[in-house]
């Protein structure tokens, strides 16, 4: 997926606003942190109080573009989270809002398993069970007639497209790949969005775009018009739009 960086940092810094309270997860004085999913590398700068090596790594060039802006400094990576080179030398893998969006989960925890030294640290947040449940339902709707009036048939895959997992299913995937789970919770976290009335609208141009683009303009303004309409009794309070975030926070030790 292609990611505007800009539009990310502008209206949904709310991101890394949240997962701020993570890093006090982890130890200080570590050798080797990695920041995997490190977006535009908003939690990227904190880390390097803690580490005395910090790599900031994102599937997404722009994102990594606007990192090494931000903090020139740092070592940052265009590189897929499955295909991290490291074996056995990093002290903390940090991840904020990012785990979701893999695909193959199961070679990504074999990958963490793998670059982790014995005693190392998994520090993550990402969607839990639920995640945006309300947000996924009314779009899934307006998508689905949006493409149909387009001609482009019925098919809808979004939903398949996201890993939210319960607590007890992401920590069992860990101990299968040797970690010690010390924490994972999942917990609601109702989130403001940006943009008054255009919130919504700009939330869905940033993490619907894969789906979204398949669409003319005018199609993406009918789908956002009908899911605004969808949610507006739940998730609208008058001033702003509160998206039904769901939150599986965790802390986990390699073997």
């Amino acid at each position: 997926m292609d990611w505007d960086a800009q539009l990310y940092d502008k209206s949904h810094d709310f991101v890394a606003a949240y997962g701020g309270s993570l890093l006090g997860l982890l130890p200080d004085r570590l050798d080797f942190v990695v920041d995997l999913g490190c977006g535009t590398g908003a939690l990227t700068g904190p880390l390097t109080a803690k580490a005395t090596r910090v790599v900031g790594i994102d599937a997404s060039p722009d994102m990594i573009a606007q990192a090494r802006l931000r903090l020139p400094q740092v070592e940052f990576l265009v590189m897929d989270a499955c295909e991290m080179p490291w074996n056995g030398c990093v002290d903390a893998l940090f991840s904020n809002a990012a785990l979701h969006w893999i695909e193959d989960q199961e070679r990504l925890t074999a990958t963490m398993a793998r670059v982790l030294r014995p005693g190392g640290m998994l520090v993550c947040e990402f969607g839990a069970r639920g995640n945006i449940g309300r947000l996924r339902a009314a779009f899934a709707e307006a998508f689905q007639t949006a493409l149909g009036s387009e001609g482009l048939g019925p098919a809808y895959l979004n939903s398949e497209r996201f890993y939210f997992p319960s607590a007890d299913e992401y920590a069992a995937r860990l101990a299968r790949h040797g970690f010690s789970v010390r924490l994972a919770e999942e917990y609601d976290r109702p989130t403001p969005l940006k943009g008054g009335k255009e919130g919504l609208a700009r939330w869905m141009s940033q993490f619907f775009a894969q789906d979204l683009d398949c669409l003319p303009p005018a199609a993406q303004e009918n789908v956002f018009s009908a899911v605004a309409d969808a949610l507006r009794a739940s998730l609208w309070d008058g001033g702003q739009w509160i998206a039904d975030y769901r939150r599986l926070r965790v802390v986990a030790v390699k073997h």
